[in-house]
Parts: structure tokens; sequence; C-alpha cells
């Protein structure tokens, strides 16, 4: 049976910036993207996307001729959803009261009508799920994901050794290590929540780890970090200093000291030297950030917030962040003071005053940062920027004083 994932139209317009650039369902909460969720507990080889239309070559849907598994690409899974999706017959849905969570269809080409319309034979959901349909639900949700993904993964396997005298651990039943790990004298402390270190990961020496924690595929915590728990490092990211409840979807760096709590940081992002982000205001009032479907600031009734930061943005040495700071896609932050808490897409300059990164540097710089990682910064990655670029415009007020 082909899965396909979709955006949920009530659902994409509220994750972005990080849906600029990726379907819902590829945003990683815990270990695993939703998709890979999806994908290990369903048993399939491969998912595909319904998505926007400038996304579908990035993140293609296969065949949508025939017979499908629908499934609503902000839901994460766990062992009673999966079994009451799997129990679908042809031409029935599920629903979490009116949210399609997912449907058996006859005609996968269809599924546009499908959701708008609704399906007749309808189930509803035996207990609440997980949607995470606002950004800052991410990292609300990344300690309970990563123990559900941490049991996924290592059912039935045996980790592999710590291998170094000099690290202290704590808790190593709820430690699981995979092949090609490297780690010197760490304190990994498991007792609170377990931790995963991927495939070729590396922590070094002097680096603090408290659980619950992913450490994906390549990725490094460099010498003397702080994790303090509900962290996820993506895949080929590197992260130092110190960190508290927050996710790094992947390919990107913070290599060095300075404070990262209560975030998301997408794929191809840098924080320079002793960059910081506030996650708690000084009259300790919930925290509002910016909405880019609302246009407005909107309240996330958290008191913890930090940065929300698109793909490929970069911030220079020293950038202070505000609590609940939103920088879209393509941005690039350097200077003194703190800038706006709302900082749009292809954005150049800081506290000081925006002016646009203009498309073609952007691209030279996208190019420059993926060919460090021995990825090619095609003709499919310049048109996603190209699409969110002009998406974007209208949230660069300068351009239209000009």
């Amino acid at each position: 049976m082909h899965v396909l994932l979709f955006d949920d139209p009530a659902i994409r317009p509220h994750l972005l910036p990080f849906t600029f650039t990726r379907p819902v369902a590829a945003l990683r909460c815990g270990i695993l993207t939703l998709a890979e969720k999806w994908q290990h507990r369903l048993g399939v080889d491969s998912v595909g996307y319904l998505t926007q239309p400038y996304l579908q070559t990035k993140f293609p849907a296969g065949d949508v001729s025939g017979p499908a598994l629908i499934v609503n690409g902000a839901v994460c899974p766990d062992d009673l959803l999966t079994r009451q999706v799997q129990a679908l017959q042809p031409g029935q849905a599920l629903y979490s009261d009116e949210l399609l969570v997912a449907a058996h269809v006859a005609d996968a080409s269809l599924v546009a009508e499908l959701i708008q319309d609704g399906i007749p034979e309808t189930k509803q959901v035996a207990e609440p799920v997980t949607v995470i349909d606002r950004p800052w639900q991410l990292f609300l949700r990344n300690g309970v994901e990563i123990r559900r993904d941490f049991a996924l993964l290592t059912k039935g396997r045996t980790s592999q050794p710590v291998g170094d005298a000099h690290t202290i651990v704590y808790g190593a039943e709820n430690i699981f290590i995979e092949e090609g790990v490297k780690i010197r004298a760490a304190i990994l402390n498991a007792e609170d929540g377990p931790i995963y270190l991927g495939k070729n990961s590396q922590v070094h020496e002097g680096a603090i780890i408290k659980g619950p924690l992913a450490l994906c595929e390549g990725s490094h915590i460099n010498a003397g970090a702080k994790m303090r728990g509900d962290n996820t490092v993506g895949p080929f990211s590197k992260v130092g200093g110190e960190v508290g409840n927050s996710i790094v979807l992947g390919y990107s760096n913070k290599g060095h000291d300075g404070y990262l709590g209560n975030s998301v940081i997408g794929e191809w992002c840098n924080l320079g030297a002793d960059t910081n982000t506030s996650n708690l205001k000084n009259n300790y009032a919930p925290v509002k950030i910016w909405s880019h479907t609302a246009k407005r600031f909107v309240d996330t009734g958290q008191t913890f917030c930090g940065l929300m930061m698109g793909d490929h943005s970069k911030a220079g040495i020293n950038t202070m962040f505000n609590t609940g700071t939103v920088v879209g896609v393509g941005a690039n932050i350097f200077g003194a003071g703190f800038p706006r808490t709302f900082i749009p897409s292809f954005s150049w300059g800081g506290a000081a005053g925006f002016e646009t990164f203009q498309l073609p540097k952007a691209n030279e710089v996208a190019e420059r940062v993926m060919a460090r990682r021995n990825l090619p910064y095609d003709a499919v990655e310049r048109d996603i920027l190209k699409a969110v670029f002009d998406a974007t415009a209208e949230d660069r007020i300068w351009e239209k004083a000009k």
C-alpha cells in the first residue's frame, strides 16, 4: 500500500518559516522526522508527500494513480494510532474530532477534493492524538517524542559499548549507541531520559549530556558543551555551548559558546560564536511570536520560547536574539544590539536596520555551504529558494519604501 503524507491546508501555514522549505511531515521532532515515524511504524520502504507544488520535485509523491493510505503529515503516531490507521478499509477515514488523521482512498489523485469535501464513512480515534500545528510545539513535544522514537528504534537491538574509559555513564540501560560513534571523556546522564547517539556521531571531550537527547547521524557535540535535556541535534550538525529543550533540524552549526533554549533551528543555519537566545521575558509574561499567517504577533501561551530560525539563515558573532524571535529563510543577521523579533526571509543586517539579501548572493552562500557537506546546490534547491524569495517579498517592508 502506497503511503502519502499530506500537508493539511489548515496547519501548514502556521508552521512557517519551517514549511517554506519542506512539507509538514519532513519536520523533525524527537529522533525522527514525522515522515520517518510513520514509515517505521507502518513498515513501508518509503513514503510520498502531497505538498506545495514548488516543493514537490524535492519531496515527490510517487504514484498517485491508484489506492493509497493518506496520512496527515502533522500527526505524530504511537502504537494505538498506528493500529487504527492500519485497520482502515477502502473508503474509510479516521478523524480526531474535525481533523482528518488518515484515510484509505481508492484514487490518490483525488486527495485534495477528499480533504475538502470529507469522506462519508468515518471513524474517530480511540484517544487524543499529538498534532504539531504550531512551531513551538516542536520543542514542547521533543522530550516525549525522543522517548517514543528511542523505544521504536532500539527494540530488540543491542547498543554498541561506550568504549571510552574516561567517559562517565549514568543510566546505562537508557543509552543506545549506533555503529561508528566516538566518545571521549564525556558525561552521559540518562537517568531522566534516554540518550540516542546516531551512526558515526561524535561526543567530544568534556561534553555534559543529560537525556532525553538525540544526536543524529554524523553530528558532533563539541568539547565542553552542556546539553541540558530534551534536545535533538539533527543529522550532520555541530553543537557547542549550552543548549536546552531545542531542536536543530539538520546540517547546521552552533559550534561555539552561547545559549540556545526552547528553540528550533532549521537546516543550513549557522550561529556565530557567543550568539545567545533569550527564552524568558523579564516580566515572566507569556511569549508572543510572529505568525506568517496572521501577519501579527500571536500569543504562544508559553513562558519559555526562544528562537525560530528558518533554513539557510545565519547569525554573526555575539548576536543577541530577544525572547520569541522568528527569523525567516535565507536571512543574515549581524551587529550590536537586539535585532527586531521578526526578521523576514532574505534580510541582511541587524539592530541598525535591514536591507534585502538579494537572491544571487544568497544562492552563492547556499552553494558554498552545501558544498562543505559534499551536497550539490542544484536547480531544485535554487527553485525552492526562488519561490520563497518571491512569496516573502511583502514581509520586507523596506522594499516598499523605495
